[in-house]
């Protein structure tokens, strides 16, 4: 038995797990409700700000204040919503001085939105061809293929993250203000692109191991018909030499 099929399902656990810790973070701000709301990239205290919350945190669709059960209490959603303290409140005062006069922030995080949605979109695609996968060799192989753009959209949308948030949470930090990034966001985005990095290898493989499997049955076939057809050859020379002995004494 090929041990394609036990690959292929795997890998879709993996692509599986990966779209649901996508959806999480992508839902962060836009669904009041439990977990999603308690996740967001960077919470700091931006009591300084004029026109601020006490605490806010960022998500990709807003920007929100912290309630009293520690959940996110955002406003109307906004796509693409970015990263950008003095625009977000739409004032310089109390505003760390690194945000100020730079877009950085700001085109950072617009981008990582968009990118987020190709890495669902290519991760999703991926799922649907894995169900081939468990049957067919092309099917694995194409699946690593979009499973492979998931993964390269991923990692974008992590070292975007990372780079926008840390420096973000440090800026604030210098500034005498607390801030931490948001652990559950953070997490699942890193984690997403592990397991689409899996993935991508568990196709590869049940790929390659259908292939061998198919070489060796295709060899194990020719040697049995060589054989096979070396007997059959040597029972008709056996039986045209009887033939020939038989005559001679008749």
């Amino acid at each position: 038995m090929t041990p394609r099929p036990i690959f292929a399902f795997v890998s879709l656990i993996l692509i599986a797990g990966a779209c649901v810790l996508i959806f999480l973070v992508l839902l962060a701000g836009a669904v009041d409700s439990n977990p999603v709301n308690t996740i967001y990239f960077l919470q700091a205290d931006t009591s300084k700000i004029s026109g601020a919350p006490a605490q806010s945190r960022w998500t990709l669709w807003n920007v929100c204040s912290v309630g009293p059960n520690g959940a996110d209490v955002c406003p109307k959603v906004s796509a693409a919503y970015p990263f950008d303290p003095q625009n977000n409140f739409g004032s310089t005062k109390g505003v760390p001085a690194a945000f100020q006069g730079t877009n950085t922030f700001y085109y950072l995080t617009r981008f990582m939105f968009a990118f987020v949605l190709i890495s669902l979109f290519f991760a999703v695609c991926s799922l649907f061809l894995g169900l081939f996968a468990l049957c067919s060799r092309i099917g694995s192989y194409l699946s690593s293929v979009t499973c492979a753009v998931a993964l390269f959209f991923q990692t974008i949308v992590a070292a975007l993250m990372t780079a926008a948030y840390v420096i973000g949470r440090n800026d604030f930090i210098a500034n005498g203000q607390t801030a931490t990034i948001g652990e559950y966001a953070f997490a699942f985005f890193w984690a997403a692109m592990a397991c689409l990095f899996l993935a991508t290898v568990f196709f590869c493989v049940a790929g390659v191991t259908s292939k061998k499997d198919k070489t060796s049955t295709g060899r194990t076939g020719g040697r049995f018909s060589r054989r096979k057809t070396t007997k059959e050859r040597g029972s008709f020379l056996d039986t045209e030499s009887q033939r020939q002995v038989n005559k001679e004494y008749a």
